[in-house]
């Protein structure tokens, strides 16, 4: 087992800043070295917005749907779209760049409101401070707020600037200037087209000035190159004074409309008239009524703060009434190509479908809509049923590159989207979607079973020929965690028939009471048939205790808890969640504690404090590793568990340090869990 010297720890936890605060919603990054800085992201699953170490300057602006094949693997992946929250400031002809020229610069999320404020001194002449809101109230529009205040007079140049990633073609730039009786609006557009021309890619924006109109002040448009243009304005200020200003924009394709110039044009109209104060004031209502499902640790507010900042990262990289889907880094970038793994369906979605099933629903409904490329995917490789994609992106085929073998042999993915959906009718009862939707997705993959399963005799419908759960063991034959997730999607598809008042495919249970759960002559589960006691990548075996409660007996779980944790490599971040969980529901409460920060507190990366995969790896923000650390909060410290009549709670105990845990908002009834 990897083990972490105190010295290490404390060295981890304090290149972090958030170590010595005690606001649990903010996190405050003081001291910034622009050469190890990991940018932290404000969306609203959307559009992603990711941090810089560089003034008025964002790293990547994602847009959540738009898929194009360019890059690496041959395959679809996640684009940027126009950076159009970019901005410059001149002060006395001067521009603005770079940290060496500012003082006291400082950074600050505030989770409970969704933004990102960054503040610094110019020099002896200006305070400024600027405030990026990833609006929640409008999925595909942005806000930037603007204050500074002159400590001697001087002359201010802003600028907007409108730039094209260099993966999009045939750039064009338009700006426009809509002037009415009561307003002025000027809007700075572009559109591309997606790398291969599959998408239009449009956005604009706009300045947002408080003066009546007649007095703003007028606005320049600067054409650069093709890639890039801007508008610009001048004010002259006085000591002592402050300016504020604000630029709101809007991105969208043709992945989202008919018609993304125009609409660009129109939602970005739309959010000027409405102003900057209202902006933020619908985006803070918005927010707050996520954050009435809440997960509160008392006595440990370091804690408190690194599940916070888990749970603002999923709530901002999805959105209720959508299709789309989770990715594993979310809208923090390209990572993963945007595609949606099992990470989506094991490790984030059962935070949100206790805490927020509305969004759940739309991670099912991305899955729903492409139930039919999955049975397509399944005729192709000469079975029955669903089979789902290991790597989705827009169109549900697979888009997994070819040269890694869990494209066509990962497929517990299959049972993982059914099990989601019969979880989704559990926290919700909700017969009509249940009939409408799980159904579906539950019958048609558990006829993809039913055809996959080798059938040699009672005890042995061998499923031959996968990569595990534990991706180290590829093309391996009875994987536990493959044919144990078989076995739920077999049991749930036929429960939910009977629910429905269907007749069950009587195979379905066939097949079930048939696959094997191989073990060793100790009765410990073993996990292929191949297996003899090497390492391994991630939790696998350990799954069917939690979450598939395939393993239940308490001296068994902690048998096979007590072989393989030692036997973790340094995998993703989420095996120790799970450890976590069994660790809690065993009475082991310390033990768990330990675990949980072992999965996550190496992964943090300065200055926020945002999760990498691995301990040693620099790709954050890994999502996936986020929503395995909240179900050690949600499903082994809080004791709640999933059931077919609805959730229920355990008995559990809490790690010594904590005094309380409360978790609120849980399920459609918004309900309240506290252990003490």
């Amino acid at each position: 087992m990897r083990t972490i010297s105190l010295c290490s720890l404390f060295l981890i936890l304090t290149s972090l800043v958030t170590t010595a605060q005690s606001d649990t919603w903010t996190i405050k990054a003081d001291t910034i070295d622009p050469t190890h800085y990991f940018g932290v992201t404000v969306a609203n699953g959307m559009i992603g917005l990711v941090s810089s170490a560089v003034p008025f300057s964002a790293k990547d602006v994602v847009l959540n749907g738009a898929f194009d094949l360019y890059g690496r693997g041959r395959v679809s992946n996640i684009l940027k779209t126009f950076n159009f929250v970019n901005m410059y400031l001149d002060i006395d002809g001067r521009r603005i760049d770079n940290l060496s020229q500012v003082s006291h610069w400082q950074q600050s999320l505030d989770m409970k409101h969704a933004c990102l404020t960054t503040r610094f001194d110019y020099d002896d002449k200006a305070s400024i401070t600027y405030t990026w809101y990833s609006l929640r109230n409008l999925p595909y529009t942005a806000l930037v707020d603007v204050t500074i205040t002159a400590k001697k007079d001087i002359e201010i140049t802003p600028a907007s600037v409108m730039e094209a990633p260099d993966m999009l073609k045939d750039v064009e730039n338009y700006y426009n200037e809509i002037d009415r009786p009561h307003v002025r609006i000027s809007l700075l557009t572009s559109t591309a087209k997606s790398p291969t021309g599959r998408l239009l890619m449009a956005a604009s924006n706009s300045f947002l000035f408080d003066e009546p109109h007649g007095q703003e002040p007028s606005v320049i448009h600067e054409m650069w190159d093709n890639n890039m243009h801007l508008e610009k304005f001048k004010k002259t200020l006085t000591a002592g004074s402050t300016y504020h200003f604000a630029v709101t924009g809007s991105a969208i394709t043709s992945a989202h409309s008919d018609d993304p110039l125009n609409e660009a044009e129109r939602l970005t109209i739309f959010a000027a008239l409405q102003g900057s104060r209202r902006l933020i004031e619908f985006h803070n209502k918005a927010w707050e009524d996520l954050w009435k499902s809440d997960i509160i640790i008392e006595g440990d507010d370091q804690t408190q703060r690194d599940i916070r900042l888990m749970l603002y990262h999923l709530y901002s990289f999805a959105r209720e009434g959508t299709s789309y889907s989770l990715s594993p880094m979310g809208l923090s970038g390209l990572g993963y190509n945007g595609h949606t793994f099992w990470d989506t369906e094991l490790w984030m979605y059962p935070a949100l479908l206790l805490l927020q099933p509305r969004i759940a629903a739309s991670l099912m409904e991305y899955r729903f809509q492409r139930l039919e490329a999955a049975k397509h995917n399944a005729a192709s490789h000469g079975y029955k049923g669903a089979m789902f994609p290991w790597e989705s992106a827009a169109s549900g085929n697979e888009e997994t590159p070819v040269w890694a073998l869990s494209g066509p042999f990962e497929h517990h993915i299959t049972a993982d989207v059914a099990i989601a959906a019969w979880n989704y009718y559990s926290v919700t009862q909700d017969k009509t979607w249940l009939r409408e939707k799980g159904y579906p997705i539950l019958k048609e993959t558990a006829d993809f079973w039913a055809s996959r399963v080798e059938r040699n005799g009672p005890g042995h419908y061998d499923i031959l020929n996968v990569v595990a759960a534990d991706e180290w063991a590829e093309n391996v034959d009875n994987n536990a965690f493959t044919n144990a997730a078989a076995k739920a999607n077999l049991q749930y598809a036929t429960d939910a028939a009977k629910l429905l008042g269907l007749a069950p495919d009587p195979d379905w249970m066939v097949v079930h009471n048939n696959i094997p759960i191989l073990r060793f002559a100790d009765g410990i589960v073993k996990e292929h048939a191949a297996y003899h006691g090497e390492k391994i990548k991630q939790a696998d075996v350990n799954l069917l205790a939690y979450p598939l409660k395939e393993v239940t007996d308490p001296a068994a779980i902690r048998k096979d808890l007590d072989y393989y944790q030692p036997r973790v490599g340094e995998g993703p971040a989420m095996t120790h969640a799970i450890f976590a969980i069994l660790y809690a529901r065993l009475g082991s409460p310390d033990k768990a504690y330990l675990s949980l920060k072992e999965g996550y507190t190496p992964n943090l990366r300065p200055p926020f404090g945002v999760m990498a995969e691995t301990a040693s790896g620099n790709n954050p923000y890994f999502a996936t590793g986020a929503g395995g650390m909240l179900q050690a909060l949600l499903n082994g410290f809080g004791g709640l568990e999933i059931t077919p009549t609805g959730i229920q709670q355990l008995r559990t105990k809490l790690p010594s340090k904590w005094k309380s845990l409360r978790v609120t908002g849980v399920g459609p009834g918004r309900k309240e869990y506290i252990v003490k």
